[in-house]
This record gives C-alpha cells, structure tokens and sequence, in this order.
C-alpha cells in the first residue's frame, strides 16, 4: 500500500462541449477517489479552448452530472481557489506569456500570428506510468507523417488560442498538479508534454493512464452500445451510489471479491496501483446487479423517493396513497427490479387497479370454481399468514385441488402479472376491501 500524502492535487478538465459521458466520468471517479484516498484536493479545470463547440450549458450539465455521481471538487470555476482561473478561456495571457518566455529562449518560433515550439532530435522523452509501466520513447520518433522531419509543437495557433498539450501543461504546472490521472488514449501526448515541461524548467508529474471502457463486444464503447451519458442513466433509474459503485470497478478491483461498497469504503481502498492496464468492459448485467443491491439496502422512504417519479410518469395516482403503505409496497417487493424504474414498474399494481385491467381479462378461468374459495378467505382475519393457512385447509379439503389452481388465479385478479411477492403478503397490504373491489371486478365473488 502506498504512504499517503496531503499534498496530492488532482484534477479532472472536462471540454463544455457536451454532457458528462461515461468515460468522463470514470475519469473523474478516478481521480476523485486518488484525491480523497489522499486527503488531497480535487480541482476542476474547464477546457473551453473549442470556443464554437464550447457552451456554458454544456458546463452546468458536466458539472450537474459531477454532482449527481458524488463527485464533489475542492477549487474550481464555480468555487474559485488559489490558483485560478479555471477556465482556460480565461487563461489566454497566462499561455502567451510562457509561449513568449520559450520564443525568448529560441526554443519557439512565430509563425505569422502562431506560435511553434521547436523538436530536437536526441531527447529521451520516455516516462514511468503508475498503471502502464515504463513507456520508452526519443524525441526522434516524433515525426511528420509519412516523412522523416521532425515535428515541431503548435503552441499557440495562429487564432489565439493554445493547444491542448501546451495549455494542459502550463494549468498543471500552475495548478500544482501532482497526478495526471487520464484515459489511456492520452498515452501518446505524453511524451510532447514533457517536452514542454523540461523546456519551461518544470518538474514533471507523475502519470497514471486509465483502461480504455469497452462494449460486451470489445469495441470502443459507443452509443450503438447503449446511454453514454451519465444523465441517461439516472433518467432510467439507477441510482448514483450504484453507478459511483460500478464506474469504480471498470479498471481497478477492491481486493478480495468486494464488489458492493460506498464511497467512503472506496475512497479508504482506492490504490492507484491496483489499476489494471486491461481494457474494462461495460457489462449492464454488472451494472444492474449493482443497483439492484443498492436498492435493496435503501430505507424505505428514500427508496420510495426514487420510484415515485417513475409512477408519476406512468400516471398513476400516487396520491392516493399515503407514503408508509407505498414504502411498505416497495419493502415487500424484496429487490425485484433492477432499477428504480423496473421496480415502479413491476409494482404498479399497488398504486392503482387500472395496470391489472389491462394485463388480464379472466378468460378462460372457471368463475364458478373458485367462487367458494374467495368466499372462504374473506371468512378470515386478513391477516397473510391466516390467509394461507386458511387456503391451505380449504384445497387440503378438495379432492384433487393444488394450491396454484386458486392462487394464481388470486395473483393474476390482484397484479395482472404472473409472478409477484407472496400472493397473500401481496393481498394484507392491499386491504381487504381493495381485494373484494378487484375480485368483484372479474366476477370471481
């Protein structure tokens, strides 16, 4: 395990030109976690150099979808810090004035209105990488394409603004940035960082490059393979603290077959070198186990919290109801559905009687039949395990007769559905007038 030190700085330097994507969220989780593993700090850069894709909406949404993971920062644009600004538009002289101190030194040249900082050949660029190893590499191999001239560094382009490996270098130098932790395909930047950083008489941080995230299909993850946006997500029901939980796991493994944890538990574990250098695959059925155990463990009133708007949608009546029985709904539904959507959606039979309508029309059952055996259950205290005990003796007393004879057709008048909770556990909760209400409904009293 390594020492921890309060003096790391991370950060996470997200471009405003779209929403919090997957892959920017784990980067984010990553060095979030390394930051509070630490008792270091956790900065926020904005990367808004794109000034034609680059929007303020854009921002709030990354930071908004930063919020919702749990992924609270230390300095930033919203929050300011010491070593401000944080938005790179707002950075510009910060960029000219160490492109200018490199022209100075004969290190850059201009070109016309740009700045390019000049590659000499003979320089070993290789680094350590905290997840990847040692990663060799000479100046020489960077090359223009299909050519054997070196090639030399935009720094500032000829519109004024600096390039991402310039920029990036100056605000982690500025920003005291003691761990660069980014997406693997960073990699090859790297060594034209350095570069810059040894020109500028700077001590280089240390490097750890994340796994790339694939699809089931080992392909780059991508929208053919479902939501890329961390919004996406919430909007289908899972929750943060399983989605934190799951981003977690994608690269790096708590140790000892742990796979369900709380942020604070994650942060204590997280080892930088306990990430692995092999792709991570995004695995939905991983991803809802997840939730689905979250779920499970949550008080019954914030779980009953992330339902009810699912319900809304659907538009049922929620009002009806006070909150105690519909948490005690949801109790009962014992961890059936994976999400907070699914398990609205499997339990809509408590909120309102017009889903079961729709999904059952009785057809096909012997009303006659099992008139008798209804009858005899409302002779009963309603009470689950009165009830059961109750069918029990009746069918014991038919020759002939099962219990799923007359309890399906009891799960079908109540839920519509196939499979439920225990029919009778399902039966006490509803009340016994709600019961006679559906029974009558379908002629079965």
């Amino acid at each position: 395990m390594t020492e921890k030190s309060d003096n790391v700085r991370v950060r996470f330097a997200p471009s405003p030109t779209g929403a919090l994507h997957i892959g920017g969220g784990h980067t984010a989780l990553f060095n979030w976690l390394w930051a509070r593993h630490n008792n270091g700090k956790f900065i926020l850069r904005i990367e808004d150099t794109d000034l034609v894709r680059s929007t303020k909406e854009y921002e709030q949404t990354i930071m908004s979808g930063m919020v919702w993971l749990g992924l609270d920062w230390d300095e930033g644009p919203d929050i300011g810090g010491n070593y401000g600004p944080y938005r790179q538009s707002e950075r510009l002289d910060i960029y000219r004035e160490y492109a200018n101190k490199l022209v100075d030194e004969g290190k850059a040249y201009r070109d016309g209105e740009a700045i390019i900082f000049r590659v000499e050949p003979g320089h070993d660029i290789s680094f350590k990488d905290i997840v990847y190893g040692q990663i060799d590499v000479m100046s020489d191999g960077l090359r223009e394409k299909d050519s054997d001239k070196l090639k030399d560094l935009v720094l500032i382009k000829s519109d004024g603004m600096p390039t991402y490996n310039y920029a990036v270098v100056v605000d982690d130098h500025l920003m005291r940035i003691t761990h660069v932790i980014r997406g693997e395909d960073h990699i090859s930047n790297t060594p034209k960082q350095i570069l810059i950083y040894r020109a500028l008489g700077w001590d280089v941080p240390e490097f750890a490059h994340l796994p790339m995230i694939l699809g089931r299909d080992k392909k780059k993850l991508s929208k053919r393979h479902g939501a890329t946006s961390i919004y996406e997500y919430r909007d289908m029901g899972y929750m943060p603290d399983s989605m934190f939980n799951f981003l977690a796991l994608l690269g790096w493994s708590a140790g000892d077959d742990k796979e369900i944890f709380t942020r604070p538990q994650a942060a204590e574990w997280f080892e930088l070198s306990r990430v692995t250098r092999k792709a991570a695959v995004f695995d939905f059925d991983k991803l809802n186990y997840i939730n689905q155990e979250h779920l499970k463990a949550l008080d019954p009133f914030v779980r009953l919290s992330m339902v009810k708007p699912f319900w809304i949608e659907a538009g049922l009546a929620v009002n009806e109801h006070d909150d105690k029985y519909l948490a005690d709904a949801l109790t009962l539904m014992a961890g059936r559905g994976r999400t907070a959507k699914e398990m609205a959606e499997f339990s809509d039979y408590f909120v309102s009687f017009e889903p079961v309508k729709a999904r059952w029309d009785a057809e096909g059952i012997d009303k006659e039949k099992l008139k008798p055996f209804f009858a005899e259950l409302f002779s009963h205290d309603w009470k689950a395990s009165e009830l059961e005990q109750a069918a029990r003796d009746w069918i014991g007393n038919q020759e002939g007769a099962k219990m799923k004879d007359y309890a399906m057709p009891l799960r079908f008048a109540l839920t519509g559905m196939k499979v439920s909770p225990g029919i009778f556990e399902v039966a006490e909760l509803m009340g016994r007038s709600e019961c006679e209400k559906r029974l009558k409904y379908y002629g079965l009293m």
